[in-house]
Formats: C-alpha cells, sequence, structure tokens
C-alpha cells in the first residue's frame, strides 16, 4: 500500500564529496556508506513537491510547497541483494502541520521554516531558485539550465546520485526503518549556471560547516516525475557485540 504519492518536480542535486568521518555519526545500523570512485558524498537538494496524497486522499492548500533537504548515500547488503538508499541530515518544508505528520508516522527530520521558489520556463531554458529562510535570512539555491531532456548515461555519477529507491532512518544505535521509494528513471537537463548559498553550520550542524567555502564537485537538476512511498516499513535491528 502506497502512504505517500506526489509530484517531484525540477529537482536540484548539489553534490559535495564529504570526509567519510563526517557522516559516520547520521549512519543507520545495518547501512554502510555508498560510495562513487572511493568518495562519500551528501547532496543539497530543492525540489517541488505537488498534488501530495496520502493514502489517496488529495491534500488541499498544503499539498503543494518547496523541500529543501540534505542527504547522503548508503546501501545495504540483504541476502546477496544490494539495497541502494538515502538518509536525510534535515528535511524542510514550509508547514507545520506537515512536518508534524512526517516526523510522527516517518521517525525522520523534518523542521518547517519559511520557504518560497522563483520559477521560469520556456521552450529553451529553465531557471530555478529555492529559497529557505533561516534566522531572518533567505538561503537559496539557483540553476539555469536548458530544456532539453537527456538519458542518464549508465555507470554516470548522475546515475550515482539520482538512482536510490530505498530510505533508511536512525532510530536510534541499534534500529533502523528501511521503507521504499518508487519513481521512473528520470531525465536530466543541461546546467548552464548555478549559485548557491547556504549557510550549512545553521541549517545543518557545525559538521558541515566547512561546506559553505568549497565548491560543489556538480550540480545536476532532474526533470522528476510521479513518486510513491510505501507504507510498509522493516524494522532492522542488529544487535552489537
Amino acid at each position: 500500500m502506497d502512504f505517500l504519492e506526489a509530484d517531484w518536480e525540477n529537482i536540484v542535486m548539489v553534490n559535495y564529496a564529504v570526509p567519510v568521518n563526517v557522516l559516520l555519526p547520521y549512519l543507520p545500523n545495518g547501512c554502510e556508506l555508498d560510495l562513487f570512485q572511493g568518495e562519500a558524498y551528501v547532496s543539497l537538494v530543492g525540489f517541488m513537491f505537488k498534488n501530495t496524497k496520502l493514502f489517496k486522499i488529495p491534500i488541499p492548500i498544503l499539498g503543494t510547497f518547496e523541500e529543501i533537504n540534505l542527504r547522503f548515500y548508503v546501501q545495504r547488503k540483504e541476502g546477496g541483494i544490494i539495497k541502494r538508499g538515502v538518509v536525510f541530515i534535515n528535511e524542510t518544508i514550509p508547514y507545520r502541520a506537515v512536518a508534524w505528520v512526517a516526523n510522527k508516522l516517518y521517525k525522520e527530520h523534518y523542521t518547517a521554516i519559511p520557504t518560497k521558489n522563483n520559477i521560469y520556463i520556456n521552450a529553451t531554458q529553465k531557471k530555478i531558485e529555492y529559497l529557505w529562510q533561516i534566522n531572518n535570512i533567505w538561503n537559496s539555491i539557483y540553476i539555469e539550465s536548458s530544456t532539453d531532456k537527456d538519458e542518464m548515461q549508465t555507470n554516470s555519477f548522475e546515475e550515482f546520485i539520482f538512482e536510490h529507491y530505498y530510505g533508511y532512518t536512525k532510530i536510534d544505535n541499534l534500529k533502523t526503518e528501511e521503507y521504499n521509494i518508487n519513481h521512473p528513471r528520470w531525465k536530466v537537463n543541461k546546467i548552464k549556471g548555478y549559485k548557491v548559498n547556504c549557510d550549512f553550520d545553521k541549517m545543518y550542524g557545525n559538521a558541515f560547516a566547512f561546506l559553505k567555502n568549497v565548491n560543489p564537485s556538480s550540480v545536476f537538476l532532474a526533470e522528476g516525475s510521479a513518486v510513491s512511498v510505501k507504507w510498509k516499513r522493516t524494522r532492522i535491528k542488529i544487535e552489537t557485540e
């Protein structure tokens, strides 16, 4: 059964290589870091969340909003199968009621602060900006891209960033929850320029403060699609010695 259905549109991924030890405190039990060519990454993500439904019931007014999140990449090995997933450091949305429900049901790390967007799309170009306010200061991600739609290449960095179909939540040092995220393989637009203005320290803590002074490894834009999240969650508990 699908708990959540929504359209995710114009998904911006700003990707940073980070030292492994930065992520280890956030790593859920039973998972290991998923690396690309030996490097660990976090992504600062912005996208439009639209036409939200909970258990097939449309959510009026509160069903369309911007989401900004910081996530990293993990994998879990189970019976010879490798499940590739994401872990969220924080997910930011504008509505407290939605954040409360998500935290209660998902046990995730949602916060509610003011957000807004500036989106301009014509036949040949896109200009996408997501903004969020913290301590009365607006932070932002801005990109310009072509509207040309390209397939992600197999074994590419784009494929690594976008092709994770599980979510993992660290409940405590022993327990982890696993859930399934469904969407088709997205097409991507060619980036022409970008600007990031994010106070990583205030948003995500001192461990990520250094990101304000480094350039991202890459910036991607995916067109997005309808997305569903399964209600069923698998509780993983691995006893440590």
